[in-house]
């Protein structure tokens, strides 16, 4: 029996008998939120354009050579497409997933969706936003929503990620303002 179809159930029954109050809803979707959904996030203020900055995460061939999480990306940055992404968080084995690019929005977002084989069981949006702060400065934030069945279990992925996020974001504010 689900969660909505008990409380249903039981909604029914409250109301059958006498009682001083009245229950007219139930609306379960906060307790899913609360349980199978994480949101991570990390942002820093880089002195560089948006138009500098957007260029230099959207050149995935030079991700070897300067990114500490994502090692490895290569596809067309188009919405609709797929993308292969070799993520390696330090002190871990890292791996490779085919997200779906949701938004391309140049110079302001990038987000994908990576899905562990079946809707619902482990998803996440990942999200590269650039706000202008100033004509040479930006705020960069990079955020990660996961939701599904399995995001109970994944503490360590998300401390790792917390971490690669981090890490990330500084050798991106040091590769911009370099060049």
């Amino acid at each position: 029996m689900t969660l909505k179809a008990f409380c249903q159930r039981a909604c029914a029954h409250v109301l059958s008998a006498p009682q001083v109050f009245i229950v007219t809803q139930v609306n379960t979707n906060w307790w899913f939120s609360l349980v199978f959904s994480k949101q991570i996030s990390n942002e820093i203020v880089i002195n560089s354009s948006a138009k500098r900055l957007w260029a230099v995460i959207t050149d995935f061939e030079d991700f070897p050579r300067w990114n500490p999480l994502i090692r490895r990306a290569t596809g067309e940055i188009k919405t609709g497409a797929r993308l292969e992404v070799f993520i390696q968080p330090s002190g871990t084995k890292g791996m490779t997933f085919r997200p779906k690019v949701l938004k391309v929005d140049p110079n302001h977002e990038l987000r994908w969706l990576g899905r562990l084989y079946l809707p619902w069981l482990f998803d996440g949006e990942h999200a590269l936003i650039i706000e202008p702060s100033s004509e040479n400065s930006v705020k960069f934030i990079q955020l990660e929503k996961f939701t599904g069945l399995l995001v109970p279990f994944t503490r360590s992925l998300l401390r790792d990620t917390q971490r690669g996020f981090e890490e990330m974001n500084k050798a991106l504010k040091q590769r911009a303002e370099q060049q």
